[in-house]
Order: C-alpha cells, then structure tokens, then sequence
C-alpha cells in the first residue's frame, strides 16, 4: 500500500488540484452546462412572453401588424448587420462553421457579445410577430456561453465544447436530452470521437438537470398517446415521408438559394436588405393578418392539431411554410426549429384528410417527422425530438420509418443539407 507522502500529496494536487488543468475543465463543463440550463428557461420564458405580448396587440388591432411588421424586420435587420452581423439567421450554421477553428471561435462565430445581441434581437423579433424560433439562437448562445467560461478559466479550447456547448442548448430549449445527444452526432460533429462522447452527455445531462428542476418534468407538445395499424402505419409512413420529405427539401433549397443564388431578387436583397426585410415583414404580416395563425413559433396551432383537433383549417401548413421562409430569407436573427415543426404539423393535418380513418394525432407526428426531416436532413434528432417532446416514445418506429423516407425524398429536391449549407457564408468569419 502506498504511503501518503508530503511529495506525493503536492504531485497529486498539481495534477488534480483547484489550479490543474483537470480541475478547470471540468469545472468550465460543469459550471458552463449549469449556465446554459438556466439561460435557456429564462430564454424559453422571455421568448413565450413575447409571443403572447404580441399575439395581444394583434387581437387588438387585427390590422397593426401590417406596418409594425416590416417596421420591426427593417430595424431588427438594420439594427444586426450594423451592430452584430454574426447573429443573423439560425445560429446553428455559425456554430458548425466555428467548430473548424475552435481556437477563435468566440471572438467571432460564438462571440458572448454577439450571442447576447442575439437573444435579444431574437425576442424583438417574436415582438414583431416573426416566424422564428428561439432553439438554434439556443445553440449559439449555448456555445458561446461554454467558450466564454473555457477562457476565463483558461482551458484550452476544443471542438467537442462547442459541440457540447450547442447539445446542450437543444437538450435545455426543448428539455429533450436524448434530441440534444442525436443533434451533436447528426448535425454538429462531423467525426463523433469517443472522447467528445463524454463532454456532450456530461453538458447535456446538467444543462437538462437544470431545466428539469426549475421547470418541472413537463412535455413540451403535450403528452399524446398516438398509435396507428401496422399496415395503416407503413402506409402513411411512406406517403408522409414522400410528401413531407419533398417539401421539406423545398424549404431548403429556397432558403440556401437566398443565401446563395444570383439573382434579381438575391441581388435586390444583397443591395438593399434593409428594404428587403421590411418587404419580408409585410409577407408576414399579410398572412399573420389574414390568418391569425402564423405568428411567431405557431405553438398553440401545433399543440392543437398534435392533440387531435380538427379546429386547424388544412392551408395551415402551406401558410405557416411561407411565412417561415420569408422570415427565414429577411436576415433576422433566429430559429426555425419550432416553426419547422409547426409547418409540419400543418401538413400532417392536410395528410389526415387522406386518411380520415386513422387516429389525427398519429398521421400529424408522422407529416412533421418528415417535413422536419426534410428540412434539416437529420432523421435521428427528428424522431427523438417529436417523440420527447410529445410523449410518444412508443410511437418511434414509424416516426423512424417516415423520417428517413423524407431524408431520401428531400434530397431529390435539395442535395445539400441546410445548415452545413448556409455554414459555407460564415467560413470565412471562423
């Protein structure tokens, strides 16, 4: 047995003491993973806040947003390319282009500063009835948030914390911690190392430990005991993932087209995206005014046709696609997560009017799957996000089935995944 000598005690601290190496990084993990738990739900509360807030104004004076609307896209975007221009759009493209140079990536890509700007461009834009959600600004700020803590304790930095840093943010956004495990593999890590495995399930479980104690175990569409026929369920899974799949790579190919086509209206938009946002905000607002439906995330709209509802008119999901896109192309700051997923509820409601028959909350998870999948061309983080955030984990092998048809659907549209596309903008900013 070995004896606990004074030099052997020293040794031991220098390797593992308060000052090593060690002890800082796991202290950045932790500490930085408790950070971006409570960040999120304050995100997440200050997002709903807003959303309610406007919908307020806009039952109020139905005809108001017709020109706040593109007031607030033009200053928002004015605003962002003037002050944080590394803020515009999702998020998540900043993030998988700053894991290729992790060593400056938060002084550009997940600056703290850019981030912060970010969250409250974000909200501003929910304030203003856009059709965005706050999950991928979540990523951004989730990444920053632990490569700012890395350097103020001086570790050095590494891909996997980014990586971890945005896994974690899907994991707290949605309180969905195995969604926020399948996003690192599909969309964040291009080589999914062992060594990273421990650094994301580590962030993920804190970050998710934070958020299940302050906002209770809850579901964030509801619980939803959705079951179909075997036959019923490969056949609805196939046109589902045919049709969603398709217009999901649609989504795509129009939003990276914006990004990166050459045209009248891209050279318009290059030349003048102030006014072109502000043309962007009165789409919005046309079919927000017209609808009252589309508005910011569509959350209530979703939730009810999740449940079962027949309330929701079928032209939902083409009107919530449209309204997504143009606030997508505008050059505001934020997601398309929880509208992707709204979109898609919309075309599973279309898709149950094929299927009268079959139980209307199972043919609707199984038309967001796919348009969700076909938008963001990761089928893993798609099923396991639907399934989490409804309760309908027995429900996963048809989601599975949907989901992949849709993955093999999108890319006849679109060959090129769309933040890894939109990601190739800001290589240079890395």
């Amino acid at each position: 047995m070995k004896r606990w000598t004074a030099r052997r005690v020293r040794a031991l601290v220098r390797h593992a003491g308060p000052t090593s190496l060690i002890f800082r990084r796991r202290l950045a993990l932790i500490g930085g993973a408790t950070i971006v738990g409570l960040v999120a739900l304050a995100f997440a509360w200050a997002a709903d806040e807003a959303s309610e807030a406007f919908a307020r104004v806009a039952t109020a004076n139905r005809y108001l947003p017709l020109l706040l609307t593109p007031a607030a896209f033009a200053a928002i975007v004015w605003f962002t390319r003037l002050h944080a221009p590394l803020a515009a759009g999702s998020g998540i493209p900043q993030v998988i282009a700053a894991i290729r140079k992790p060593e400056t990536a938060d002084r550009a890509l997940v600056n703290f500063r850019t981030a912060l700007l970010k969250l409250i461009l974000t909200i501003a834009a929910l304030l203003a009835g856009a059709s965005v959600g706050r999950e991928g600004p979540t990523v951004q700020i989730s990444a920053a948030i632990l490569a700012r803590v890395h350097r103020l304790l001086a570790v050095p930095m590494r891909a996997s914390v980014l990586i971890a840093g945005g896994a974690a943010g899907v994991a707290a956004a949605f309180n969905t911690p195995l969604a926020g495990i399948a996003f690192a593999i599909e969309e964040l890590a291009a080589a999914y190392e062992q060594r990273m495995t421990l650094l994301v399930i580590t962030a993920v479980i804190v970050s998710g430990m934070v958020s299940l104690g302050l906002a209770g175990d809850y579901v964030y569409f509801g619980s939803v005991a959705a079951h179909l026929t075997f036959g019923g369920a490969v056949m609805i899974a196939l046109v589902a993932g045919i049709l969603g799949g398709l217009s999901g790579g649609l989504f795509a190919r129009l939003a990276l087209g914006a990004a990166r086509s050459t045209n009248r209206i891209t050279a318009f938009a290059r030349r003048r995206p102030v006014s072109f946002a502000a043309l962007c905000g009165l789409v919005v607002a046309a079919i927000g005014t017209a609808t009252q439906l589309t508005w910011g995330t569509s959350y209530g709209a979703a939730r009810a046709m999740i449940g079962g509802g027949h309330d929701t008119p079928l032209w939902f999901g083409p009107a919530k696609f449209v309204s997504t896109l143009a606030t997508s192309v505008s050059g505001l700051p934020g997601g398309i997560f929880a509208p992707s997923l709204a979109t898609g509820a919309g075309f599973g409601n279309i898709l149950g009017w094929f299927f009268p028959g079959s139980q209307a909350s199972a043919v609707v998870l199984l038309g967001m799957a796919a348009y969700f999948t076909g938008v963001v061309r990761a089928p893993l983080t798609a099923v396991i996000i639907i399934s989490e955030t409804t309760g309908s984990r027995g429900f996963m092998l048809p989601l599975l089935g949907a989901a992949l048809v849709a993955d093999a659907s999108a890319q006849l549209i679109c060959k090129e995944r769309l933040y890894h596309g939109l990601a190739r903008n800001f290589a240079d900013k890395a």
